[in-house]
């Protein structure tokens, strides 16, 4: 399967060396959320949020090694919305001497973007 045959056009997807990844979705877009990880170097970093209605939905998702997945269950309360802004919360500290830089693509957003603290 080739990116092009999940992404649309208008989505685009180009992190940096260095950068922290985050992906978030809920369990329509998993496929998306599979394609882009697959494009991940094995030294990538980062953190992918996926929301399913249920238990018996969380499934597996093959990731580099420092790159983490939590399944977030609507069924327990537990909210993608909530889930981004604390990890978002985390990475991003404001710090004067030091930039954070976190590359996202959130379902529903239409591209990937950096995040900074700066």
């Amino acid at each position: 399967m080739l990116l092009s045959d999940v992404l649309a056009a208008a989505v685009s997807w180009q992190p940096a060396d260095g950068d922290t990844i985050l992906l978030a979705a809920d369990e329509t877009d998993l496929p998306v959320i599979e394609t882009l990880v697959a494009t991940l170097p094995a030294r990538a970093r980062g953190r992918v949020f996926v929301e399913v209605e249920s238990e018996s939905r969380i499934g597996h998702l093959e990731t580099p090694g420092r790159v983490c997945v939590s399944w977030l269950v609507r069924e327990r309360g537990q909210s993608l919305r909530t889930a981004v802004d604390a990890y978002l919360a985390e990475m991003l500290p404001l710090e004067l001497e030091q930039e954070h830089r976190v590359y996202a693509w959130i379902a529903g957003e239409r591209s990937a973007h950096a995040i900074t603290s700066a």
